[in-house]
């Protein structure tokens, strides 16, 4: 007999998605989606034991009558990435679905609200519009060496409808980047779309809903068309430049009537353009100028006579170049910072933000007609107090706008963007005393959500935390940069694998990731390589290892914080391809592969920028890493044969590695020995169990003989903490941690940092800046700290992928008194958050349904541990499984729970 209370229908489960975390897309990308839910908070819902998903083409028909696909009732566990098992989706094709689950009594939920996605333009042959625009190849003078200006475009088209209109869908795309307006007004408020994509293999495409913007009768749209990074010079050096051809853009508008009739008003040589715009320069590196006697009113309205303009050039879609729809979130104004501070200096005034940041500035500015405002940027001042722009090298970096009259300019750019703290302005009505609000920072990234929140209290750590978190924001615009102020901006592969896992934690960042990876498959060499940068615009066919690997090491690290087996499918032909590239490149195992090595080490011998680690001890440990990434992707993936081939591999290259580097001793022989080259032979289980202990004790040796300080580059650092905390050195690794002097993340702290710098030392209050060429104050490969940071020092750690099992054990510290942390994951939002007072540790967490955690209590073990205020005995939720000297283990399901223990 059932009872009533088991017969209750359970709560809808929530955060319903599709793919990596999409809600309700349009334009979305994939034919073949995957879908997934969270459970809903419940005493009853401790986890799931079945699913049933139904999908249909109207909202009408569900859940009964689903006409695209039903899963029926499929008994299991899993609530995420369940894979669409009906006909693959068509372009423009718009289905709704839901979902219900049973917990583990078998008891059903209701049905969860019903979501939809839309799709895109999925092939080339959708298109019928036509590439569009001017020539606008120009020479001229940027950053004091010739290159190929491309001057930005007005392009427009006129249309008229006799029908109301009862869905209207945007269909484009650019070489170059754009922003449309119909009838008026903005058709989006994205940042440089369509975004930056290996060009000549892929663009991206963009779907807007436009409805609400057209109207029966006479419409016009209207696109601003810039070089951005398909036209506009990339690199530091003349012969990384672009000379392509001009930008163009890819323009359908696709219109339902009311009255079921369908009109399609496509780009083609009907449009008109010009380039006697006020947009009168747009570059990446050098910023925008901008003439406000050249506006032209109401030019994207039917109010306009365009007789003089020219008829613009069209060509049509071919299949040389794939069009897809966007896979990730554009990149958005996200942030609005105030100025701090006003400075003075000789003529010009300096506007502080107080943070390093990424983005444009929004001035609002007294002017006279004629004046030409000059904006300039700073992440730093000089000790003088001037401008300290020279690791910028050549960026010029700065913004012009000619005032059309007297009064107060409002004005922000559109096709550029730049690292900065400081704004200078000069050229304004001095008449006017300055106000802290004629300059706000525009802060500008990727359109994410964070994903964690981490505090703790230690004032300096929370300043690395926010330090990482603003180095995380000012390098994810559209790719992940290496650095967004100077002559570069490019997606470097090495930067990127060693940062990954603190991303992930921080933010919402799995699609930026899928998607970026996709650009590194189609970057990959005929023979297997990995360029440096990814897109590859410096089409050198170089390689490197610690860089390449971050076509194995990403998807992996995803996969384990995600739990979805997708983007192992996605990249493991590229895995495969970057270990045979790897072998080819090594004789009897022993890696002969360039390498950037630990790139930035500090305190080299002779300042080697590579450091002082072995090139190919460096090369040959990454050829066994990937190669066993490589197994264990072939393994989950269920190809079993490859994954025993791989592993062999790994096996094989790690006994060459030991016997190459290491002597009986577990000391390293023949190359010069490293904090580096000791974490990597422990990081990546290079050594045979005998020598490991020998190994490690060698490793502490390197770190004494450094007075306890980090001798690490790139490839090392994020490798420290994690293997000293292997080998339960957890205070040592605090104690580099909390290092104030230099080398040391304090360090920067000290000497005003307010995001991660590219060198350990790229100022410092005594001697000011590194006189070095390669000096960025915003390059987050250091923050990979910020992974050991969330998992030992709040604890929150994943046993099992995807968060499936959790590990919530924090370290402490004596000179911390508390920590917390929160962080989503597939499974709902995870908690860990102590706090030591008056002789007692209180540790609470929060496990989300259809999870199970291991929990590590500190304390003394001889005194009573409480949960909830009870004896953990009466708890029947949570499970004592042994204690150790200092600490109770546990196992707990699904709650909050408040564990409070004696300090020991």
């Amino acid at each position: 007999m059932v009872s009533c209370k088991e017969a209750e229908i359970l709560q809808t489960p929530k955060n319903l998605t599709v793919s990596e975390g999409f809600e309700n897309p349009i334009g979305f990308y994939e034919s073949n989606p995957t879908f997934s839910w969270q459970l809903p908070i419940l005493d009853e819902v401790k986890s799931q034991s079945a699913y049933q998903i139904v999908v249909a083409s109207s909202p009408d028909l569900l859940p009964d009558n689903a006409d695209v696909w039903d899963s029926k009732k499929q008994k299991t566990a899993q609530s995420a990435w369940i894979k669409y098992g009906g006909d693959a989706l068509k372009s423009r094709q718009k289905v709704y679905w839901q979902v219900k689950y049973w917990n583990q009594d078998d008891n059903a939920s209701d049905w969860s609200d019903t979501n939809n996605f839309e799709l895109g333009l999925l092939n080339n042959t959708d298109w019928k519009a036509q590439w569009i625009g001017l020539s606008t190849k120009e020479e001229g003078v940027i950053g004091s060496q010739d290159n190929i200006i491309h001057r930005p475009q007005y392009l427009r088209k006129g249309f008229e409808l006799s029908n109301d209109v009862a869905s209207a869908r945007l269909y484009i795309t650019a070489k170059g980047v754009f922003d449309v307006a119909i009838n008026g007004e903005d058709v989006s408020d994205d940042v440089m779309p369509p975004g930056y994509t290996p060009y000549k293999k892929r663009i991206e495409t963009i779907t807007y809903d436009v409805t609400d913007l057209i109207k029966p009768g006479k419409n016009t749209i209207g696109i601003e068309l810039a070089a951005g990074w398909h036209s506009g010079r990339l690199g530091w050096m003349k012969s990384y430049w672009s000379d392509t051809e001009s930008p163009k853009v890819l323009s359908q508008l696709e219109l339902t009537m009311k009255d079921g009739s369908k009109e399609v008003i496509i780009s083609d040589d009907s449009w008109r353009g010009t380039t006697n715009g006020p947009i009168r320069l747009s570059e990446i590196y050098d910023g925008e100028t901008y003439d406000a006697n050249l506006e032209m009113a109401a030019w994207t309205t039917s109010n306009f006579d365009d007789k003089d303009w020219l008829t613009v050039n069209a060509t049509k879609v071919t299949n040389a170049i794939k069009l897809e729809p966007k896979r990730h979130t554009t990149v958005k104004s996200k942030i609005e910072l105030e100025t701090k501070e006003i400075i003075k200096k000789e003529g010009a005034v300096i506007f502080d933000l107080q943070q390093n940041m990424v983005g444009v500035p929004l001035v609002k500015v007294p002017m006279k007609k004629g004046q030409i405002l000059k904006i300039r940027f700073a992440e730093m001042l000089s000790p003088d107090g001037t401008f300290y722009t020279e690791n910028y090298r050549s960026a010029l970096s700065t913004n012009y706008y000619t005032a059309s009259k007297d009064g107060v300019v409002e004005w922000m750019p559109k096709f550029t963007f730049h690292g900065f703290r400081y704004v200078e302005l000069s050229g304004f009505d001095t008449a006017i005393e300055p106000s802290k609000d004629w300059v706000t920072g525009i802060v500008q990234y990727s359109d994410f959500d964070e994903n964690g929140t981490f505090t703790t209290s230690h004032k300096k750590l929370n300043q690395l935390q926010s330090n990482i978190v603003w180095g995380l924001r000012g390098n994810f615009f559209d790719i992940p940069t290496d650095c967004p102020q100077r002559d570069e901006r490019m997606g470097w592969t090495g930067d990127a694998q060693v940062f990954g896992p603190t991303s992930i934690f921080n933010a919402d960042v799995y699609k930026f990731w899928a998607s970026w990876l996709q650009s590194v498959r189609e970057s990959q060499y005929d023979n297997g390589g990995i360029p440096w940068v990814v897109p590859d615009v410096l089409n050198n066919n170089k390689v490197s290892s610690g860089w390449g690997d971050v076509c194995t090491i990403i998807p992996w690290k995803i996969y384990f914080r995600t739990g979805d087996k997708k983007i192992l499918e996605e990249n493991f032909e590229t895995m495969k391809a970057w270990v045979a590239h790897h072998k080819a490149t090594s004789e009897n195992y022993i890696s002969s592969m360039n390498t950037f090595a630990d790139w930035l080490q500090p305190n080299a011998e002779n300042g080697k920028v590579k450091g002082d680690t072995s090139h190919n001890l460096i090369g040959t440990a990454f050829f066994a890493h990937s190669a066993k990434l490589t197994a264990q992707t072939a393994e989950v993936l269920g190809k079993t044969e490859e994954a025993k081939m791989y592993q062999k591999l790994y096996e094989t290259v790690a006994k060459a590695f030991d016997n190459e580097y290491f002597d009986d001793q577990g000391n390293v022989k023949g190359v010069k020995a490293t904090q580096t080259s000791y974490l990597l032979a422990l990081a990546f289980d290079l050594l045979p169990e005998g020598k490991q202990k020998q190994a490690q004790q060698n490793l502490l040796v390197k770190i004494s003989e450094a007075d306890d300080h980090l001798k690490t580059g790139f490839l090392g650092t994020p490798l420290l903490s994690q293997v000293l905390d292997n080998m339960g050195e957890t205070d040592l690794v605090y104690k580099l941690l909390f290092n104030e002097t230099y080398p040391s993340w304090f360090y920067s702290i000290n000497q005003g940092a307010t995001t991660i710098w590219e060198r350990w030392n790229s100022y410092s209050k005594e001697e000011g800046f590194n006189p070095q060429n390669m000096n960025s104050l915003n390059h987050y490969a250091y923050g990979a700290i910020g992974e050991w940071m969330y998992e030992r020092i709040a604890g929150i750690a994943p046993l099992e992928a995807g968060y499936k099992t959790i590990r919530i054990a924090p370290k402490t510290n004596k000179k911390l008194t508390s920590a917390s942390a929160s962080l989503n994951t597939t499974y709902g939002e995870i908690a860990s958050s102590w706090e030591i007072k008056a002789g007692t540790f209180s540790l609470e967490a929060t496990i989300p349904p259809n999870t199970t955690a291991k929990v590590s209590v500190q304390g003394n073990t001889n005194k009573p541990l409480l949960v909830n205020g009870k004896n953990v005995e009466d708890v029947k939720e949570v499970k004592l499984v042994k204690t150790n000297a200092d600490s109770f283990e546990l196992l707990a399901q699904p709650g909050t729970y408040k564990f409070q223990s004696t300090v020991k």
